[in-house]
């Protein structure tokens, strides 16, 4: 078995060696920003757009990456070169870095940056073929005001706490709903719900992180001439959909199934899931950055 090489502030060490201090604020108190990123035949996939978001979350709570993004997009590439990687997952993280033990965030003087690239399967293929059945978690999502879900952060027990229900429900997956009760996202990834082949996936202001595999899914409806909109989305409205489907970077798109007992439309994967997700892989074909 090959050891994985871990790029850790400025370079390349076996994953054995890759180590970050107990005082690191990442660590301690989920003090960090992070982004997952796919690359498909030796292209890395909306990489410029997933950069951005890390800025914008790490601007968002005052962390100041110590690297430009050309150098970011630099070091994603070399890491995928390291280990010899032409399809797979990228996991960059910027913690706050090593610090004391109090909360000041401005003790940390280096903010730490890593890079995993590795392989991944978040869901099995039967998920796919036959959609996931979601539950609805009695964990509601994080409102804006208090840790804003707009922000990627190291900070995901919210989304932790709602997948130990799904999981401990004998499913994979949970929806989140908005401290209104509207729907906010899943537990890790976004959804649509589609009804007489119009999309409707919540807004940013209901909870949802602006995903880069949702946005994909926005392009691709308005090139296939499908209409599609965001507004906030009950329960109700995801049970009775004629689809609904799950976008997310790692999972890419999953048909949904059911929803705490009621069958979603037929209860497989949809015409027009099954479109988008054939144009999706259409285009993690032809477009990237080369590493």
């Amino acid at each position: 078995m090959l050891c994985m090489k871990i790029y850790l502030d400025g370079q390349f060490v076996d994953e054995q060696d890759a180590k970050v201090s107990v005082f690191d604020h990442g660590l301690l108190y989920g003090d960090g920003v992070f982004e997952g990123i796919r690359l498909y035949h030796g292209r890395i996939f909306r990489l410029d757009a997933h950069i951005d978001r890390l800025f914008a979350s790490a601007k968002a709570i005052m962390l100041e990456i110590p690297m430009s993004k050309p150098e970011l997009v630099a070091a994603c590439c070399s890491a995928c070169r390291e280990n010899k990687l032409a399809d797979g997952y990228l996991r960059l993280v910027v913690t706050r870095g090593v610090g004391n033990l109090g909360l000041n965030p401005f003790t940390c003087k280096k903010p730490t940056v890593f890079i995993i690239a590795a392989t991944i399967e978040l869901y099995p293929q039967t998920v796919y073929e036959k959609g996931v059945e979601l539950i609805t978690a009695a964990t509601v999502r994080n409102h804006p005001n208090a840790v804003n879900p707009a922000i990627k952060s190291l900070n995901y027990l919210n989304n932790i706490l709602a997948r130990i229900e799904a999981v401990k429900a004998g499913t994979v997956e949970a929806l989140m709903l908005n401290g209104e009760g509207f729907v906010a996202e899943c537990t890790g990834d976004n959804l649509f719900v589609i009804r007489n082949g119009k999309l409707t996936t919540p807004p940013v202001s209901a909870g949802a992180l602006n995903g880069i595999t949702r946005g994909v899914v926005l392009e691709l409806a308005s090139k296939l001439g499908l209409p599609a909109s965001e507004a906030n989305l009950t329960r109700y409205d995801v049970m009775t959909a004629d689809e609904c489907f799950l976008t997310g970077s790692a999972a890419e798109i999953v048909p949904v199934a059911s929803l705490d007992g009621r069958t979603i439309g037929t209860g497989k994967p949809g015409a027009v899931t099954l479109q988008l997700t054939t144009e999706f892989r259409k285009l993690t074909r032809s477009e990237g950055t080369p590493i």
